[in-house]
Order: C-alpha cells, then sequence, then structure tokens
C-alpha cells in the first residue's frame, strides 16, 4: 500500500474509493468511522453509490436520478485531487461493491461483468489496491418465489426476471467477478449469508462493521478495532449530503465537492 499522504488539513489521510449502491450509502457513515479507526487517521472517502446504483447506465428511484458510475463525475474527480497531491501520489484503496443491481434491470450477466472490469481497469490505472465483493449467493439461495414476488414489486417493479433465472445469472455473475478479480490482481471479499436480511440485498445495520472491517482486512489496515457508534448527528451530517450531478423531478442539481471537510474526514460523493 502507498505511503498516507497529509490532506489539507496536514493530517495523515488514507485515501478510499468506494463504487457501489444502497449498501454503500446506508452503511456510509459506519464506513467513514472504520476506515479512519483502522487507519489511525483521517480519510478521504470518494464514493459512487446511491439507492438503486448502476455500473453502467443511469438509474431512478422514485424522482431522483443519478449517472453511471463509469459516466459519473469520480473518475474527473479522482484525477484532479491526485494531481493535487506531492508528486501524483497513488490512491491506495478501493472497493467495488453492490454489483448485482444491473441483473435485475434486464442487464446480461455479460454486460454487468464488463462493467465491473472496466471499474477495477480504471482504478488499476490509478494506482488503486482494489477489494472486490463477492454476491451474496448464499442470502438470494434462500429467497423463495413469494419473498421474491414481494421484493420485486417492492425494489424493481420492472424486472422481468423469474427466481430461477435470477439465481442462475447470480452464480455466473460471481463466477465472472471471482474470475476478473484473478486477472487483474483484485481482492475478493466474501458476504455470508447470515450478513443479509429479509429483502436478501441489504446487510443488516448491526452487520455493517462486520462488512466494512472484512474490507479493512482486505486492503491491509491496521489492527481491528472497536469504533463508537456515530451521533445522530453524525449520521445526518453524511446521510443529508447530495452528489455533485443528480436530478431530481427532472430539474438538474449541482452540488460543489467535496461535502464535508473537516480535520479527520474530507468526503466527495458522485
Amino acid at each position: 500500500m502507498a505511503p498516507l499522504e497529509l490532506n489539507s488539513t496536514g493530517r495523515p489521510a488514507v485515501a478510499v474509493v468506494v463504487l457501489g449502491a444502497s449498501n454503500v450509502s446506508r452503511g456510509l457513515c459506519r464506513l467513514s468511522a472504520v476506515s479512519r479507526a483502522r487507519a489511525g487517521g483521517a480519510a478521504d472517502l470518494f464514493v459512487a453509490a446511491g439507492h438503486g446504483r448502476s455500473y453502467g447506465v443511469n438509474s431512478r428511484v422514485a424522482l431522483r436520478r443519478l449517472p453511471s458510475i463509469l459516466g459519473s463525475g469520480l473518475w474527473r474527480g479522482l484525477d484532479r485531487e491526485r494531481a493535487a497531491r506531492p508528486d501524483g501520489v497513488a490512491w491506495p484503496l478501493a472497493l467495488v461493491t453492490d454489483i448485482g443491481n444491473d441483473l435485475l434491470y434486464g442487464f446480461t450477466v455479460d454486460q454487468v461483468a464488463a462493467w465491473v472490469r472496466e471499474s477495477v481497469c480504471r482504478l488499476n490505472d490509478r494506482g488503486a489496491s482494489v477489494a472486490v465483493t463477492r454476491l451474496p449467493l448464499a442470502s438470494i439461495a434462500s429467497v423463495g418465489p413469494l419473498r421474491y414476488q414481494a421484493l420485486r414489486t417492492c425494489y424493481v417493479p420492472g424486472c422481468r426476471l423469474t427466481l430461477d433465472d435470477l439465481k442462475s445469472a447470480a452464480q455466473r455473475l460471481d463466477d465472472a467477478v471471482v474470475a476478473l478479480a484473478a486477472d487483474l490482481g483484485a481482492t475478493l471479499v466474501g458476504q455470508p449469508g447470515e450478513w443479509y436480511g429479509l429483502d436478501a440485498i441489504h446487510v443488516r445495520r448491526r452487520r455493517l462493521d462486520d462488512l466494512w472491517h472484512r474490507v479493512c482486512d482486505a486492503w491491509g489496515l491496521g489492527p481491528t478495532v472497536n469504533t463508537p457508534r456515530p451521533s445522530i448527528g453524525e449520521w445526518a451530517r453524511l446521510g443529508t449530503r447530495s452528489a455533485e450531478v443528480r436530478s431530481v423531478a427532472r430539474m438538474m442539481r449541482f452540488t460543489p465537492q467535496p461535502v464535508v471537510q473537516r480535520p479527520d474526514l474530507r468526503l466527495w460523493l458522485y
């Protein structure tokens, strides 16, 4: 892992890039706390996430639209910040997660795997040490027809995959993730079925720390430490921040980045 640099406040900061969807957004406050504790200093977090986020196409949840992860401003932001650091220092840590959403949108395994591969390649090109989560196959396997119908109606009413088709596609996509991780030198992170709740796609809130500690292990950060629960104020400060570009009720909104800038944390959202 590349040596830590100083952020604009003069404190040691570990640079972390996280690509994902709802599990990242739901767990952002805990990710911030765990990564800072494990790094023993401050953190610069660059996050492209959001409920229903797609790697390759624009996505919509209710009245909010977000660009694809690959088409977002994240990559430009990374390059700009990297250039501002001494000697253009490499970005040491990255996570690619929440990979299965695009299957529910009707994209093929090959297409989704290609988007994930492109994401990992871009991170590798920027000198990152990349971890990739595997799909939660045990959780998906536990879903029966009635629960699947309810979940599909609630989250992705436009999905036309049968339950058997989804389970088969998830297995094949997981195989593709394992293969591309080996090919591109990324570290795999497993996700036990017991981490997941009734809907089979969201990590239980009480297990989010387990997920982030396992990711930090993959990154080779310092030893596991107990991190206090964030205050309600901290949850609100991070959870109410907005991505750089989004559309709300068909109106484009732009939010300057970073959205958080303090001695122990700088946060960019894309």
